[in-house]
């Protein structure tokens, strides 16, 4: 695994940054495999960045009919609830660029949790010619792009501190009840995100520098930081944050 960390101005910068990462990975895949296959996180910072996305600047330079779009994780309500990681990204990205509506994966958060996370692991199994076993560097067996951020508690997707999610070592989907957020939660697991080619985590705010500086600079506990249990085994991990993040960081 390579790891870097990328600061950037603002949040403004940030996006850009953001942007510029999923066209190059975008044009790189559908190059080399002919398609593109990403995972969309949830959270106010990714909507900037969607929105962004979906501008002329960068819609035009991503063919969208090679594109497949996934979900690191979504909550257990109706895909038009407003809480719905599904209903952000259609409305922000996903309305506004020509991909063919097969190609959107979405959890299904309407149905019962664990019959949600088993479906999506066989939707996933069938997109990376997988049907048994872990995902790996084979070709079209991983994820060309996964997007991620990370929560003031250390958490990322719905891997929360202290539960059993961020353990898993056979299921790529999971379906845990997280009492820290009352509600219960579809998650993509480290079997699947730490087989990606490249991670992108996106981390804006002061309120995040504390949690940052103890994910990056901090020993591993990935019990008590769920963000910490994401090393792509073959591929890149890129901590695209803002200079308010990034404040309390040991190497910037």
């Amino acid at each position: 695994m390579h790891r870097s960390v990328e600061v950037s101005a603002d949040r403004r910068a940030l996006m850009e940054a953001g942007a510029s990462a999923f066209v190059a990975a975008a044009r790189a895949a559908i190059g080399l495999r002919g398609r593109f296959v990403t995972a969309l996180s949830g959270g106010s910072t990714p909507r900037a960045l969607f929105e962004l996305l979906a501008t002329e600047r960068f819609a035009s330079a991503v063919d969208w009919r090679h594109v497949h779009v996934c979900w690191g994780d979504e909550r257990a309500v109706p895909p038009d609830a407003a809480a719905s990681n599904y209903r952000m990204a259609r409305e922000a990205l996903l309305d506004h660029v020509p991909i063919p509506a097969e190609h959107v994966h979405r959890i299904r958060g309407e149905d019962p949790p664990p019959v949600a996370a088993e479906a999506y692991e066989r939707t996933l199994r069938t997109l990376f010619a997988t049907p048994v076993g872990h995902p790996g560097p084979e070709h079209r067996a991983h994820f060309d792009l996964v997007l991620l951020g990370m929560g003031d508690n250390g958490h990322t997707a719905s891997l929360f501190p202290g539960l059993h999610a961020v353990h898993e070592a056979q299921r790529w989907v999971v379906a845990e009840s997280v009492p820290e957020v009352g509600m219960w939660r579809i998650t993509l697991t480290p079997v699947v995100l730490n087989a990606a080619a490249e991670v992108v985590f996106l981390v804006a705010g002061a309120d995040k520098a504390a949690m940052l500086h103890r994910v990056l600079d901090g020993p591993v506990r990935p019990d008590q930081l769920p963000a910490q249990i994401v090393a792509p085994h073959a591929g890149r991990l890129r901590w695209l944050v803002d200079a308010d993040a990034a404040a309390r960081l040991e190497d910037r």
